[in-house]
């Protein structure tokens, strides 16, 4: 995982010196995401900077990645799990400089299409990549957005990319985030969508049921393909089903190295996980049950309200967002992740995903029909990028951390999401799995997991770090903004006004760093429910009155309903 910064459409007559002199200065804005060495390409058509953070081939693989014969220059930042099947699929010698698993990208786009090999990647990726003999740029970014990629056009029309909106908010006035599953060719100028699934229409799903031994297996072969790394890594590990499942598989591979097939020791065998919440808080203590049960060497800190509400400004710095819930996880995990980067680990793996396919959330539990719970887990995975990844990559990246989602591995999701949605609905009357929500995911790792962890019920991030966190921010806002400032909360912000006051603060913060209305558009707007699409809105007549996205707003459902909601 890296950073990448290009421009793209120069002239004759740009002063390339001094081009390359700004790109430098606006990509060293991220170099947070890639502190261990830069990298610049320049022709007479593009400039491409690289920060780079070294998780395979440290000694080589510096970026931007060049064919042998100049003509390619590619600046990827992610990863191709499967780069080594790809590579022997090849159906012409291609001349590798590098063991970097992104330089497949070079070889495959000169014998196939874009939108034909983009859908042969099994990764997580945002690249740009200069064709010098055609003048040819292409961009594209992963199915489902976990890497970030932004773009716009400066004053003489250029095209600008950029891994963070930060490097671009103050030279792009049309500022926004590049759309997940797509690709641009510059040589038509046309934005095209290459992640097109049947899954995505509940018709083509309806009556399909997936083994639990089937589903179990292909999430198995998700987390080994993602453990490519050469350098230490470890496991977030809350305590919740989603990440105790990631460590549990993890556990069982971590002592051969995939890279070898699994025939050689691992450099670092032994799993490290690694938890924080407010002192006492629910994921402390069910993560140091489950790291008990999977013998990880575990890692839980505490931090204070204070450390917490200290931090906010750079979290939201960093994020580039102003959601509420967004913002309330990401910041206990950018502080985990700064803790994390001082032990010497430099990529993780996370429970991300989980919910959005299996309808984890606690409002699911009132999802009228499997037609409907459907529909919203193709909204919630077609909105990821601009939350649970969103908080994830940049929250983790702040300080070099990579994070990685096998739950969003594309081929565990074409084999999750072609499930019917009857058999991941929750019933109450049931005595078997589907008592709970996630039954199936529940089922299919039967005796993984003690009990007590395997059956636990949702916690968003945000509450299990500890309750008094998010009642802590609401008390904090209550004091910093008065009543008639929310009152006339959209006249300073006529973009997504703020409903409540925690809103409002979070939006006034956002402003002091990305002012420009580009930046707001780029944060999605709307009501929800305990992290609910707005359209979900209208499944329970109690949803309505309902303002707060935590978990505990779902009254008779969490075990700690907020009172009166």
């Amino acid at each position: 995982m890296c950073s990448i910064f290009g421009i793209f459409g120069l002239q004759p007559g740009d002063d390339l010196q001094d081009l390359r002199r700004q790109s430098l200065e606006l990509s060293q804005r991220q170099r947070h995401r890639g502190p261990d060495w830069s990298g610049v390409y320049l022709d007479e058509g593009v400039i491409l900077v690289h920060e780079r953070l070294a998780i395979v081939d440290p000694a080589g693989g510096s970026q931007p990645l060049l064919s042998d014969d100049g003509r390619l220059a590619l600046a990827v930042n992610g990863e191709i799990y499967n780069h080594r099947e790809l590579k022997k699929q090849l159906k012409q010698d291609y001349a590798f400089q590098t063991g970097s698993d992104c330089e497949v990208i070079n070889a495959l786009y000169l014998e196939d299409e874009p939108a034909s090999y983009l859908n042969r990647l099994n990764g997580i990726f945002a690249f740009a990549l200069w064709d010098k003999a055609q003048g040819r740029a292409i961009i594209a970014r992963d199915p489902i957005g976990v890497v970030p990629l932004y773009w716009g056009h400066d004053r003489e029309g250029r095209l600008r990319v950029a891994s963070e909106m930060k490097s671009l908010a103050d030279t792009c006035a049309d500022v926004a985030q590049f759309p997940p599953g797509h690709w641009y060719d510059s040589a038509t100028g046309e934005l095209s969508r290459y992640y097109q699934r049947p899954w995505r229409d509940y018709d083509a799903v309806e009556g399909v049921e997936v083994a639990p031994l089937e589903l179990r297996e292909a999430f198995e072969a998700a987390v080994h393909r993602q453990l490519m790394t050469d350098v230490p890594y470890g496991v977030l590990l809350s305590g919740g089903l989603d990440s105790s499942l990631v460590a549990a598989v993890a556990a069982r591979y971590a002592r051969h190295r995939i890279e070898d097939d699994d025939k050689a020791e691992a450099w670092w065998p032994r799993l490290h996980s690694f938890a924080i919440g407010l002192k006492g808080s629910p994921d402390l203590a069910a993560a140091a049950i489950a790291a008990e049960s999977l013998g990880t060497v575990h890692h839980g800190f505490e931090y204070s309200f204070e450390e917490g509400l200290d931090a906010l400004p750079e979290v939201i710095r960093h994020i580039e967002t102003y959601d509420v819930t967004t913002i309330r996880a990401s910041t206990p995990m950018y502080l985990l992740a700064r803790r994390i980067k001082a032990m010497g680990v430099k990529m993780v793996l996370s429970g991300e995903g989980s919910d959005e396919i299996f309808g984890g959330y606690l409002y699911f539990h009132k999802a009228p029909n499997a037609r409907e719970f459907h529909e919203e887990l193709v909204r919630k995975l077609d909105a990821l990028n601009n939350y649970d990844c969103l908080r994830a990559n940049k929250s983790m990246m702040a300080w070099g951390v990579e994070p990685r989602v096998p739950f969003l591995d594309r081929e565990f999701l074409d084999v999750a999401m072609r499930m019917d949605a009857k058999y991941k609905m929750v019933d109450k009357s049931s005595a078997g799995p589907q008592r709970m929500e996630k039954g199936v995911l529940r089922q299919a790792f039967d005796g993984y997991l003690p009990d007590s962890i395997l059956w636990r019920q949702k916690e968003q991030f945000s509450d299990g770090v500890g309750y008094g966190w998010i009642d802590g921010l609401k008390a904090h806002a209550e004091a910093q903004v008065s009543d008639r400032e929310l009152a006339a909360a959209d006249k300073r912000f006529p973009i997504n006004p703020p409903q409540t006051k925690e809103a409002y603060f979070y939006r006034s913060v956002f402003e002091r760093f990305y002012p420009t209305p580009a930046a707001a558009e780029s944060v999605p707007g709307g009501k929800s429910i305990a992290c609910s699409s707005p359209a979900a809105i209208a499944w329970d007549a109690s949803f309505a009155n309902a303002a707060d996205p935590s978990g505990r707003a779902v009254a008779g459902v969490h075990e700690q309903a907020l009172a009166g909601e």
